[in-house]
């Protein structure tokens, strides 16, 4: 025998029960919201209170909480209500002058704001000051740096090397070429301390040299494979050897497009005899000061971060093979990288950055 007041059946409409429905599948659904959905499409599929309930594994007062906040706000019911607290103490005046205050003064004392200094100008306190900050993104604390290129051929020079990256010629192939020069063989002191749970990889912070070597590498822009060559010295003498293995590693029957930087050994009357003796090799110069342009650098960079930064080695043979073995392993499962900015999107965040750089007065 049923006792109790009657509930009255629930009725959804289609909008609202697609929208329970994403609530209780999507990953990003807060977990509270995504039961009480749950709660309402199994009352709507005409299950009781207590039913519902159990399935769900909450109280029955819970369920009918819930239900009665959706039969008088419908979905709005679901979410959570501000809850009350202590109202602002920091107006948005106030807020507004500590931001300009950050972006436009300086202190007397020093070259940039802390938040204790920003905090006993303004009369507030550090932690008001740093929530600020972080709520604007302002770090006062921190600097970078940037070069602009001063090539008068810049323009020129972008649309080469970026037309090479986007529309590769026929029959030819595109290299990425440039040295990395004294890579330093570094022994540490003391054995390694081994990263153990709740601890991390140790290292004395001094450490013995033991020879340097210089590496040769050419990128291919279609496949990331890299032809790479050791030398001990940088001199003109060795980028033609690495010229003649770059020769004998393409097919014949290619073209060669090599893009590389204004470095000396790359113009020397050696390397322009060599280049006349090979009519097939063409060469692009980067800008000067635009390095980020040639894709080998940030194939360098991954070399420096996966191999060279924590890698001991006691001898410069140890680091020779550890590069080659870099170089072979990732020739296997090659990843290409991808150039997706054209040369008009470059220039144009080129000239707004000059334009930045302009307004500022310095």
């Amino acid at each position: 025998m049923r006792t109790g007041r009657p509930t009255a059946p629930l009725i959804l409409t289609m909008t609202e029960r697609e929208t329970l429905q994403q609530w209780t599948r999507r990953p990003k659904t807060a977990q509270a919201l995504a039961q009480r959905a749950r709660m309402i499409l199994a009352c709507a599929a005409g299950q009781t209170n207590t039913a519902v309930a159990r399935d769900v594994r909450v109280a029955q007062q819970t369920v009918c909480k819930w239900r009665q906040r959706f039969v008088t706000h419908r979905l709005d019911g679901l979410l959570d209500e501000p809850r009350p607290g202590a109202p602002r103490r920091v107006t948005d005046v106030e807020v507004e002058r500590i931001v300009t205050q950050t972006l436009k003064t300086t202190p007397t004392h020093a070259t940039h704001w802390s938040t204790r200094a920003m905090a006993q100008r303004s009369g507030v306190s550090r932690s008001t000051v740093h929530r600020i900050w972080r709520a604007f993104g302002l770090q006062p604390h921190r600097s970078e740096t940037f070069k602009l290129s001063a090539d008068p051929l810049f323009v020129e020079k972008v649309r080469d090397i970026v037309g090479l990256y986007l529309h590769p010629p026929d029959k030819a192939l595109v290299l990425c070429v440039d040295e990395k020069a004294q890579i330093q063989a570094l022994d540490r002191t003391r054995p390694l301390l081994l990263m153990r749970p709740g601890q991390v990889e140790r290292r004395t912070h001094d450490y013995r040299r033991h020879g340097t070597t210089s590496l040769f590498a050419a990128l291919e822009v279609k496949t990331s494979r890299v032809i790479g060559q050791l030398h001990q010295r940088h001199r003109a003498v060795e980028f033609r050897q690495f010229l003649d293995t770059i020769d004998a590693s393409v097919p014949s029957h290619l073209d060669v497009h090599m893009i590389l930087d204004n470095y000396g050994t790359h113009k020397t009357a050696r390397i322009r005899r060599w280049l006349l003796k090979h009519p097939r090799f063409h060469l692009h110069f980067t800008p000067t000061s635009a390095s980020w342009i040639n894709l080998v650098e940030r194939w360098f960079a991954l070399l420096t971060e996966r191999q060279l930064r924590r890698c001991v080695h006691s001898s410069v043979r140890a680091l020779k093979a550890a590069i080659q073995q870099y170089i072979t392993v990732t020739n296997r499962h090659p990843k290409p990288f991808i150039w997706t900015k054209t040369a008009d999107e470059i220039l144009a965040s080129v000239a707004r950055f000059c334009q930045q750089t302009s307004e500022t007065g310095h």
